[in-house]
């Protein structure tokens, strides 16, 4: 229990550069607090001190705003950034590594017994106010953007928006590949949530790709038709060779 709790002070200073000193987080992060609290409610759960269990989760919520059931199965290094108004229900398992963000519910879709909330893969983040429902699982190092509402599984590595949650990334790696040339990160998998303009860029990144790709099987079926096409040098960028 030790070791855990030491663990998740030190990912506090990895993931939130407002993090000072470690006294801080011991004394005002409701974060750290909910999570610590939840450890000691789920070993009594797992004990069948249900009653205790429950009592001690609902102290937790009352101090930190922050809602964990004690079956929720919480891995390691878990950090809840802000924290007011998370949901956790009884049934989540949340792997190693994971991040959420405020207003971030993972909750159910049936009121039948057994599994009905969701599986958190390691690495996953969660922005703020996103909803995750239903006994789905998201895979490794995904990301949920602010107030997405997940119905479905997401792949490892996916970023997902919107409402309902649909994942976005590129069609083609060349997309990726130039974006990163350019000092672009695609598809906000940075710790930083993509804005609109970074959203545009991606679409933009798409449509060029796709244009390049057409005018290349243009300019080899104008070739082989013996039709000469005058090329003019492109920047580093442009990844299209005629004599392929």
């Amino acid at each position: 229990m030790i070791n855990l709790i030491k663990e998740d002070i030190a990912c506090v200073f990895e993931r939130d550069p407002a993090a000072q000193t470690i006294w801080e987080v011991i004394f005002v992060y409701p974060g750290f607090h909910a999570v610590t609290l939840h450890r000691l409610s789920h070993t009594l759960w797992n004990k069948n001190f249900k009653f205790t269990a429950r009592v001690i989760a609902h102290a937790a919520r009352w101090l930190t705003g922050i809602e964990i059931h004690p079956g929720a199965v919480v891995g390691r290094r878990f950090f809840i950034d802000h924290g007011m108004g998370v949901v956790i229900g009884e049934t989540t398992i949340i792997g190693d590594d994971c991040t959420l963000y405020h207003g971030v519910t993972l909750g159910g879709t049936s009121w039948n017994k057994g599994k009905r909330h969701p599986t958190l893969k390691n690495g996953v983040v969660v922005g703020a106010g996103a909803k995750i429902l239903g006994p789905i699982e998201i895979g490794e190092n995904a990301r949920v953007g602010s107030n997405s509402v997940v119905l479905k599984a997401v792949p490892d590595g996916a970023t997902v928006v919107g409402i309902p949650g649909h994942v976005v990334g590129a069609k083609d790696k060349k997309v990726t590949e130039i974006a990163t040339k350019m000092g672009f990160d695609a598809y906000g998998t940075t710790a930083d949530s993509a804005d609109p303009v970074a959203y545009s860029i991606n679409h933009m990144l798409e449509h060029i790709q796709t244009m390049d790709k057409q005018m290349c099987a243009m300019k080899k079926a104008m070739k082989q038709a013996g039709i000469e096409c005058k090329s003019e040098a492109l920047s580093k960028l442009d990844d299209c060779e005629l004599d392929k």
